[in-house]
This record gives structure tokens, C-alpha cells and sequence, in this order.
């Protein structure tokens, strides 16, 4: 359009994307019709291009499927899930109870990928100013836990100890991944050598969890940190899904957190009139 009024401009300007191209009978993402993409790219492939802007590589898109794959469910007793499915008793519709349980992926639970790509990117940081690894890590450890405190994000798993099985088989694809020259694998090793001091700092094997193997390979691929937290968020909605479904099609009517017959502890006064 050569000639805008200023509110034209004003309202086409108000939203700016360079994701989407959509006009009534044409869809473009990224630059690619949506007719040349349906069919042909994959669910990750799709995920990639529309953060990423381009289509990645075949064994780029199979290693962050095999982190999505990964971080799915993990069970009713992950409080997401556990809220998707008391949400499902309590007659909302499906995309309540989904956002029930996406809401509470934060800090603690669900986004610790995010603070653990962060660590991963620091110690990176060091290593690129000269810190040899094994130095860059105890560095790295050291100022996390003066700034955060004692966790640190991506190891230790309340029920699997010492292995969080998920881990090994994540590491084990980005190994071979590293071997085809898909990914450099500067990320597996700085995971591995704090795996290996937090076990030297505390005396017995700590497991790499789900979060500090899928931050590995979304550092490894080039995803900025916040994105682990996002992209952990659509993998873990399947599982969400699949759990909210499940729970309503079993019923069930204001489930609360643990059933009626037990009652929590109350720790306040009793006053006697």
C-alpha cells in the first residue's frame, strides 16, 4: 500500500511479525506456504522453523525430538500433572485443565532447564576466556551457588537416584550426534564434568535429570535458555493431555489431593469454649 493514511500505518504497524504472512487464502510461515509444509516437515522440524526462522538439518530436528520424546510425562505425583487431572474433576473444559498444569512448569518444577542452559552457558563463557574445563566448571558451580544457593538445576532427582533413566539415552544420541558432526558436544562435556564434581562435592553418584540432559541438547543445538523452559512446556503438555483425557474419562467429582478420609495436619490452637 504506497498510500497509507497515518492510521492505516498506525494499525498495520501495531503487531510486526516476521513469522507469519497470513491474508485471507494465503498462510506463509517463515516464507514457506502452509500447503508446501503440511505433509512434508515433521512435528519438530515445524517447531524449529517457526523459532529459528529456517528449516533445520534432518538429525538437528531427530535430537530435539528425542528431548521432546523425553520429557513427556513423569507420572501423577509431578504436581503439573496431578493439577491437570483434580483441575479435570471440577467441570472446566479441557483447555482449563491443560493450562492448570502449564501454569505451574516454573522455577522448581518444569523450568529448571531453563536455569540449567544458563549454568551450561556460563561455564561455556569461561572456557571461551581460557578456564580449562574442569576449572571453568568448579568456577561455574561456585558462583551459581553463591548467587542461588546450594541446587543446582539439571542434577538430582527426588525418585531416581542414582540414574534418571532418561538421561543416559539422551546423552548416549547426543554422543553419536556429535559423531556425525551434527552438534559439537561442548555441552555434554561441561554436563558431564559438573555430574562428575557435584559428585566429588558430595561423595556418592548424583543423577543427571531430565532437565540438565534436555538443557544439553537445547544449548547443543543453539537455543537461548528461556526456550528450555518453553520447549519443555509443549513436550510436557502431551503428557498433560493424555492425563486431563484419561481423568475425565474415568470421572470423579471435586477430587482434591489426597482422599476425603484423610485430613491434613492441623497445627493451630483449639480454644475450648
Amino acid at each position: 500500500m504506497t498510500n497509507q493514511t497515518t492510521s492505516e500505518k498506525e494499525l498495520r504497524y501495531w503487531w510486526r511479525t516476521s513469522i507469519i504472512d497470513m491474508k485471507p487464502g494465503h498462510i506463509a510461515l517463515q516464507g514457506h506456504t502452509i500447503e508446501s509444509l503440511i505433509g512434508k516437515v515433521s512435528l519438530s522440524q515445524m517447531i524449529w522453523m517457526m523459532l529459528r526462522g529456517s528449516l533445520p538439518e534432518i538429525k538437528q530436528a531427530e535430537l530435539l525430538e528425542a528431548a521432546l520424546v523425553a520429557g513427556v510425562d513423569h507420572g501423577p505425583q509431578a504436581p503439573s500433572i496431578a493439577a491437570a487431572r483434580m483441575a479435570a474433576t471440577c467441570g472446566v473444559g479441557i483447555n482449563n485443565v491443560m493450562a492448570t498444569a502449564v501454569n505451574m512448569l516454573g522455577d522448581v518444577h518444569g523450568g529448571a532447564g531453563e536455569s540449567c542452559a544458563e549454568l551450561y552457558y556460563g561455564i561455556e563463557m569461561s572456557i571461551n576466556n581460557g578456564f580449562p574445563l574442569e576449572e571453568a566448571v568448579v568456577k561455574g558451580l561456585d558462583d551459581w551457588q553463591t548467587e542461588n544457593g546450594k541446587i543446582i538445576p539439571g542434577f538430582g532427582h527426588r525418585f531416581h537416584k542414582p540414574i534418571d533413566p532418561r538421561a543416559p539415552k539422551l546423552m548416549s544420541i547426543v554422543r553419536e550426534a556429535v559423531l556425525e558432526g551434527t552438534v559439537s558436544g561442548k555441552f555434554a562435556d561441561i554436563a558431564e564434568a559438573i555430574q562428575s564434581e557435584l559428585h566429588r562435592r558430595i561423595g556418592r553418584p548424583l543423577a543427571m535429570n531430565i532437565d540438565g540432559a534436555t538443557a544439553v541438547i537445547f544449548c547443543e543445538l543453539g537455543f537461548p535458555p528461556p526456550l528450555s523452559r518453553g520447549l519443555f512446556c509443549l513436550s510436557r503438555s502431551v503428557g498433560i493431555l493424555a492425563h486431563a483425557w484419561e481423568q475425565m474419562e474415568q470421572g470423579g467429582r471435586n477430587k482434591g489431593p489426597m482422599p476425603p478420609k484423610y485430613l491434613p495436619l492441623y497445627e493451630g490452637e483449639n480454644i475450648v469454649k
